[in-house]
C-alpha cells in the first residue's frame, strides 16, 4: 500500500492520528473515540472521531483489532509518524552520563563496547546490538600448548590483556621443541606488532634468511599467524545486550510474538546482515515491522546507527531492536548519541 504523505491529512485527521499512535506507544493498546473525546482535549465529539478514524483505517494507516472497538496504527501509519510528525528527544544530561561513562573502562575494548551496549539497552527498554569490525590485536606474546600427538593449542596474548586461542594442526612427527621455539620467537620478535604487521615482518625475516628457526618452528609460526589474520578479517564482532528487556509486562499478554524475537536474536548472521545494510550512508535507519524479513513474524522494530574512525569509514554500527511500539521520539536521538559516543572509543 502507497504511504499517504503527510501534507494529504486535513488539520482534525493529523490530530487525532498523533493522538492513536501515542496512545498506542504508550499502552500498546487500542483507543477508542470516546476515550480520545475525554483525554485528548480536541474538542470534538466522539461521532466527529470514529469518522475520521474511519478515514484513517481506509488510507491504511490505522486498524482495528478484532477483539476490540478501538484503533492502534498500522506499520505504515508508525511509517509516516516516524518519518513526517516525530518530534525528537535528546538525551538528558544523566542519560549522556550513563553512556559516557563506559568510555573510561580498562580492559579490552570489547568490553568497553559490551558496556556501552548494555548501557544503551537499560537506558532504551531494548535490546541493544552493536556490531563493529574486528579490531587488529596488537602482539604481546604467543606461545604454543601441545594437546595431543596431530594438535596444539595456539594461545594469543593481546597488549590490552586480551586473550585468544586456537586449535591448530600439528605436521606428523613435530617436536615438541619446535613448539617452544616458536613461541619464544614469536614474543621476543612479534611484540607490539599488529597481525598484519607481524606477518609482513615474518615473511620479510623468512625472505632474507635471517629468521633463526628451524623448519618445523617457521612452519607453526606461519600457521599460527594465518589462523588469526583469517579469522578477524572474516568474523566482525557482534554484541547483543538486554534480551530480557524484551519481555515486559505488555509482552507477557503476546508470548508467541516474544518468542519468534527471540529466536530470530538467536541468528546473529542475520542480525550481522541487517546492521551491514544500515551501515550505508549516516542517517540513523529505522526499520518497523514486516520492512525487515528478519522480524516480521515478531512484528519487532530496530533503530540503526554507524558510526565512523578517525579516517572517515564506517567502523560499526549501533541499535536496539524492541516492539514496535517503542518510543521512537526518545530512543533514535539516544542511539545516535551511542554511535558518537562509540566512534570516540574506537578513534
Amino acid at each position: 500500500m502507497r504511504l499517504p504523505p503527510i501534507s494529504e491529512l486535513n488539520d482534525r485527521a493529523r490530530d487525532v492520528f498523533r493522538v492513536v499512535v501515542q496512545s498506542y506507544l504508550d499502552t500498546g493498546a487500542p483507543i477508542g473515540s470516546r476515550t480520545i473525546a475525554h483525554l485528548s482535549g480536541l474538542n470534538l465529539s466522539p461521532a466527529s472521531i470514529r469518522n475520521v478514524m474511519q478515514d484513517l483505517e481506509e488510507l491504511g494507516l490505522l486498524a482495528a483489532p478484532h477483539t476490540s472497538a478501538g484503533r492502534m496504527p498500522t506499520e505504515i501509519g508508525l511509517r509516516l509518524f516516524v518519518d513526517g510528525m516525530m518530534q525528537a528527544l535528546e538525551p538528558s544530561l544523566e542519560e549522556r552520563a550513563a553512556i559516557e561513562r563506559q568510555l573510561v573502562q580498562t580492559g579490552p575494548v570489547e568490553e568497553a563496547i559490551a558496556a556501552t551496549t548494555a548501557a544503551l539497552s537499560g537506558l532504551s527498554a531494548c535490546a541493544g546490538m552493536v556490531m563493529v569490525a574486528k579490531r587488529e590485536l596488537v602482539l604481546r606474546q604467543m606461545s604454543f600448548v601441545p594437546l595431543s600427538a596431530d594438535k596444539a593449542l595456539a594461545v594469543l596474548v593481546g597488549e590490552d590483556g586480551s586473550i585468544e586461542n586456537r586449535v591448530i594442526d600439528l605436521p606428523a612427527g613435530l617436536p615438541l621443541s619446535a613448539l617452544i621455539e616458536a613461541g619464544n620467537y614469536m614474543s621476543a620478535m612479534l611484540g607490539g606488532l599488529t597481525l598484519f604487521e607481524a606477518r609482513a615482518k615474518i615473511e620479510r625475516e623468512l625472505l632474507a634468511e635471517r629468521a633463526e628457526l628451524d623448519g618445523a618452528a617457521r612452519a607453526l609460526i606461519e600457521r599460527g599467524l594465518a589462523i588469526w589474520s583469517e579469522d578477524g578479517e572474516r568474523r566482525p564482532v557482534l554484541i547483543v545486550r538486554g534480551q530480557a528487556r524484551l519481555i515486559d509486562d505488555a509482552a507477557a499478554a503476546d508470548l508467541e510474538r516474544v518468542r519468534y524475537l527471540l529466536d530470530d536474536l538467536e541468528g546473529k548472521q542475520d542480525i550481522a546482515r541487517l546492521l551491514d545494510n544500515a551501515s550505508a550512508g549516516d542517517a540513523t535507519r529505522i526499520f518497523i515491522g514486516a520492512e525487515t524479513k528478519l522480524f516480521s513474524l515478531s512484528g519487532s522494530s530496530v533503530i540503526a546507527k554507524p558510526f565512523r574512525g578517525l579516517d572517515g569509514r564506517v567502523v560499526g554500527v549501533v541499535g536496539v531492536i524492541g516492539p514496535t511500539r517503542l518510543n521512537y521520539a526518545r530512543v533514535v536521538p539516544m542511539v545516535d548519541y551511542t554511535a558518537a559516543t562509540l566512534a570516540r572509543l574506537m578513534a
